[in-house]
């Protein structure tokens, strides 16, 4: 469990497994309405409480399962807070369509304000809890998604050519006119750079590790940085990622071909 192309492996297969996990339970909630979208989140709330309790316990010592049960304790908290955003429990307090009458920023904003305020509080907890640590893994984890999810939803805004809806819930249908189908625009490049700057120091941390922790640890962050880092590109490139998790999914009605070929968050 030492080799970093096991964590590396173990990262990959825990970022799949969780979206389609959370994809499937969207979906299948979503099918039954508004009561069972706030059941699911309410029943699967100690699922952050207990991810948090995870990184917390994992603080001291520093050995590959702590970083292990903080790595995956991370994801927990994450996962959780992204499925009550994804079933509608927790968006913002503009539950509407984009208006032609005022600032579409602010529009936008305002569509999903609990829910960055929400992420936001997660981060400032883990940073609490971590940042005198010797395991940071968990803290470090959170964040990498936080920057990653910032500047997808940044980009997704400002416009990038490939957006899909595929994904999108019932709940959430009218966030898609907050979207923007065109040319990309400075936030891509800013994006990329910034990962692509994280991505450089976590695979020189590794390359230089002189323990199976280091190695271990920066192996998790490395191959998730490299996940969010392909993330932004499935923006722009056409490739059919959607296959990965559709097969989970409910049966939904045909989609357009080209809208078939975009990517979504």
């Amino acid at each position: 469990m030492s080799s970093p192309w096991i964590a590396a492996a173990i990262a990959v297969f825990a970022w799949w497994v969780s979206t389609g996990a959370i994809l499937y339970a969207v979906h299948r909630a979503d099918d039954q309405g508004a009561k069972a979208r706030r059941g699911i989140v309410l029943l699967t709330a100690p699922v952050a409480l207990i991810g948090f309790l995870m990184v917390r316990g994992s603080l001291e010592p520093m050995t590959v399962g702590n970083v292990y049960l903080s790595f995956f304790g991370a994801l927990m908290v994450w996962g959780w807070i992204e499925l009550s955003f994804l079933t509608g429990y927790v968006t913002g307090p503009n539950r509407k369509p984009l208006s032609p009458n005022g600032s579409r920023f602010l529009q936008a904003f305002k569509a999903v304000a609990f829910h960055e305020i929400m992420l936001l509080a997660g981060l400032l907890t883990m940073i609490a809890i971590s940042a005198q640590a010797e395991n940071r893994i968990g803290m470090a984890c959170f964040l990498i998604l936080f920057i990653a999810r910032i500047m997808a939803k940044l980009n997704l805004f400002f416009g990038v050519p490939r957006i899909n809806t595929e994904f999108i819930p019932s709940g959430l249908i009218h966030l898609t006119t907050y979207f923007r189908q065109g040319p990309i625009t400075f936030a891509f490049p800013v994006a990329i750079t910034i990962l692509t700057a994280v991505l450089a120091v976590c695979a020189e941390r590794l390359m230089n590790a002189q323990s199976d922790v280091t190695v271990v640890g920066f192996g998790l962050l490395t191959a998730l940085t490299a996940l969010a880092l392909l993330e932004h590109w499935l923006m722009v490139v056409p490739l059919p990622d959607a296959k990965l998790w559709r097969w989970l999914l409910p049966s939904s009605p045909a989609i357009p071909e080209e809208e078939s070929k975009t990517h979504g968050f």
